[in-house]
């Protein structure tokens, strides 16, 4: 979410339009708290979730930003709504359009790196505001039209500089996690290999296993260059308080190490239960970037399950 954010504040040197859902009802192509921004010149940066609903919802903001009006939207996908566009969800959306957006360009700034959870909403005057929960509950519909809670990214710590490492990293950041890249090799833990925004520990590992556990919530993934390494990094975090723990690997090796960490007492079976291996969903994953999808897949659903995330 953070990078919807991010395109706010470096959009605000032009006009654009902001839409968002605020609310559904059954099936609908996206769920509250989707995100749009629309140009006078056609550009879309996010989605509502695309086809007849997105093209209406482009039209009702290019006319916001004409007039200057804000508006409210509510629209039922049904047969009548969607059928030529294969939109036919039989829910319903509603939400706002906020053609002054560019406005509120600090509060995206805060947003868009937020080192505190931050409360924002629209109200009902569709001014943009800080919310504060001390005064109003929660979706309080009298004085809102919208309401959303931000946090800070998670934090995940990668064991690992290598090849799944190296895919993982990118492509969590776009998912906004906050990543820690872990190893004791510098010709690879590096910025030739990572993005700019990886933190990197680099040096022995019973040094780097010293360093204190993440902030919860956050997220662990060993992915070392061997058995021993992984086993060695697992001793260790196994004691964290991961919110959720994967290691690259099959179900032989897990359970061997399990049979081994149970006979060494470094942990019970109950805690090397909560392990994910092999870490990803099954989708039959080939090569470093199909791992990465698979393992990021599993954890933004975690994710989302840890922080209460409705899924439809």
């Amino acid at each position: 979410m953070a990078r919807i954010y991010e395109q706010l504040a470096a959009a605000a040197n032009q006009p654009f339009a902001l839409a968002l859902i605020a609310g559904t009802k059954g099936s609908s192509p996206q769920r509250a708290g989707a995100k749009a921004i629309f140009f006078a010149d056609g550009k879309i940066i996010g989605t509502l979730g695309g086809g007849c609903l997105e093209a209406e919802v482009q039209a009702r903001a290019l006319t916001a930003l004409k007039t200057g009006q804000p508006a409210e939207f509510e629209m039922v996908l049904d047969h009548d709504f969607g059928w030529d566009d294969g939109l036919i969800c039989g829910g319903s959306v509603n939400g706002v359009i906020l053609p002054h957006a560019a406005n509120a360009v600090e509060l995206w700034r805060k947003l868009a790196a937020p080192t505190e959870k931050i409360r924002w909403g629209v109200k009902n005057n569709f001014s943009i505001a800080l919310a504060d929960s001390t005064i109003q509950p929660l979706n309080d519909s009298a004085n809102w039209l919208y309401q959303e809670t931000v946090s800070p990214p998670v934090e995940l710590w990668i064991a690992g500089s290598g090849h799944v490492a190296q895919a993982v990293a990118p492509l969590a950041q776009q998912l906004d996690f906050a990543v820690t890249v872990f190893d004791d090799r510098p010709e690879l833990a590096n910025h030739n290999f990572f993005p700019d925004a990886t933190k990197l520990r680099v040096g022995g590992w019973h040094e780097l296993l010293k360093i204190p556990p993440p902030v919860a919530p956050a997220f662990g993934l060993v992915v070392t260059r061997g058995h021993q390494h992984d086993a060695l990094v697992l001793s260790e975090w196994i004691r964290f308080p991961f919110a959720f723990l994967g290691m690259i690997g099959s179900r032989r090796k897990a359970r061997i190490m399990r049979e081994q960490f149970i006979k060494q007492k470094i942990a019970t079976a109950e805690a090397f239960d909560r392990i994910a291996c092999p870490v990803g969903l099954d989708i039959a994953a080939v090569g470093p970037h199909e791992i990465a999808v698979s393992i990021l897949a599993q954890f933004i659903q975690q994710r989302a399950e840890i922080l209460g995330v409705k899924r439809k």
